[in-house]
């Protein structure tokens, strides 16, 4: 690996750097400056939120514990979704009950999920950021890190300025693609390596305009004929589906049309496209995937307006700035979640999360397949600290979907809610670390746990 810093000034220095500012990302470096850290946010984009905002990934999954009793996920992810509320940009998750419209009338999994407006939320980022006092560079890409044998010591980045280096104390990964972690060299998986498998992208995209009554009525006369078979789920517009594979206007392997609507009462969030095989950290794929979905946008926009009673005068208001991905690199870390610790509702003694979030893998059995496992054991599991501490280097914490799990485990948890809990946590560990000039690996478990308590955080 060529070693840029070789031939650049220091151009920033922080105690705690973030790359990346997704759902982890933003609420890692909320979390680290909050806590006392001089904190620098590095963003590829021109927002904050990532999936919520440049992917248009709506609504939030739940937050809620197995029985929908009691909101489990809080610290920042409430004050965010507060926040929201507060301005008429989002509902509450505790008003919105599982099956209906909000959650596209899943029942398993989906209660207490919270509908945002995604330009609110773009806002309010940028405003708790302000407030803490993170320095946030947009259209900045992480190039390589700089290492001194096993050590992270900063990082080379692109900006519009050129090649900049970083040099930092702490470095949290929040790529969601482990980027950092990997061309550090901390070993990882990608996708599920045993079965060969990783899970689809999928482009969101946005409609208005649409009579949502109409819509509610068609699927209130057919809920009945809601059913799964052969791994495949016949939900919302299955019928309406069939009708248009007869006549010639529908190629996609997918059968329902997942539907979720907004926070204004004619606009829908749309969740069908499917792409499937692709490896999102390679360059020609990522692209042809994006081609790939604006196509089925395209489709699947045209069957809504001719099949779908109250869509017929439905406009397309957006597509993302990035395709949806569900799956890329899981990092190798001290403890690897597993489908067990999952299902069966382990709880451990460094636990940062607390989730009920259902596994959720797409295309295990074909392109048309789902498969939605829910916590048998308890009403909820904790994710150790130790899946954000990455094996072989130092400094470095990972968070959001490229933690340290399986696939099947890191399919609970890759979901916005986990993400923002998990860069919580990172974050204030990693404040703790360089306030006490220690690698993450060092820390105090028990002092973390007892400050994001202190923020809000449910642990039981």
């Amino acid at each position: 690996m060529y070693n840029f810093s070789c031939a650049l000034n220091e151009s920033y220095a922080a105690q705690v750097t973030v790359v990346g500012g997704g759902p982890a990302g933003v609420c890692a470096a909320i979390a680290a400056a909050r806590n006392g850290a001089k904190t620098l946010l590095i963003e590829s984009g021109n927002c904050l939120g990532g999936m919520a905002t440049l992917g248009q990934v709506n609504p939030f999954m739940t937050c809620y514990d197995k029985d929908g009793d009691n909101m489990i996920i809080r610290g920042l992810f409430k004050e965010i979704v507060d926040r929201l509320v507060a301005r008429g940009a989002a509902i509450d998750p505790g008003q919105v009950p599982a099956g209906s419209a909000f959650t596209s009338y899943i029942v398993v999994g989906h209660n207490h999920v919270t509908p945002f407006d995604a330009e609110t939320l773009k806002v309010v980022l940028d405003e708790m950021c302000c407030e803490a006092g993170v320095q946030v560079l947009f259209h900045s890409t992480f190039v390589s890190p700089v290492m001194d044998e096993n050590r992270l010591t900063g990082l080379v980045i692109m900006t519009k300025g050129g090649l900049k280096l970083v040099k930092s104390d702490i470095v949290i990964d929040c790529t969601g693609d482990a980027d950092v972690a990997y061309r550090s060299g901390v070993p990882c998986e990608m996708g599920d390596e045993a079965s060969g498998r990783i899970q689809p992208v999928t482009m969101f995209f946005r409609i208005g305009h649409v009579d949502s009554a109409k819509v509610e009525a068609d699927i209130d006369a057919n809920r009945d004929n809601f059913y799964r078979k052969d791994g495949v789920n016949y939900r919302s517009f299955h019928w309406r589906v069939a009708q248009a594979r007869a006549n010639g206007d529908w190629d996609l392997q997918r059968v329902s049309i997942g539907i979720f609507r907004g926070v204004r009462e004619d606009e829908w969030n749309i969740n069908t496209s499917r792409i499937m095989g692709v490896d999102a950290t390679d360059p020609d794929q990522l692209s042809r995937a994006e081609m790939e979905g604006r196509r089925q946008v395209q489709q699947i926009f045209r069957f809504l307006r001719k099949y779908v009673p109250g869509c017929e005068n439905a406009v397309l208001l957006s597509t993302p700035a990035h395709i949806g991905v569900r799956e890329t690199r899981h990092i190798k870390g001290e403890y690897i979640l597993t489908t067990d610790d999952v299902l069966h509702g382990v709880l451990f003694d460094d636990s940062i999360l607390l989730a009920a979030n259902s596994i959720d893998v797409h295309g295990r059995f074909g392109p048309m397949s789902n498969e939605y496992v829910t916590v048998e054991n308890g009403e909820y599991y904790g994710v150790p600290y130790r899946c954000l501490v990455p094996l072989k280097v130092e400094n470095l914490l990972v968070a959001g979907r490229s933690v340290s799990a399986t696939s099947e485990a890191a399919g609970a948890i890759r979901v916005m809610p986990p993400c923002m809990a998990l860069g919580q946590a990172a974050g204030t560990a990693a404040a703790q670390a360089a306030a006490a000039h220690i690698s993450p690996r060092q820390i105090d478990v028990q002092a973390l746990r007892d400050a994001l308590r202190r923020q809000g955080a449910f642990l039981g």
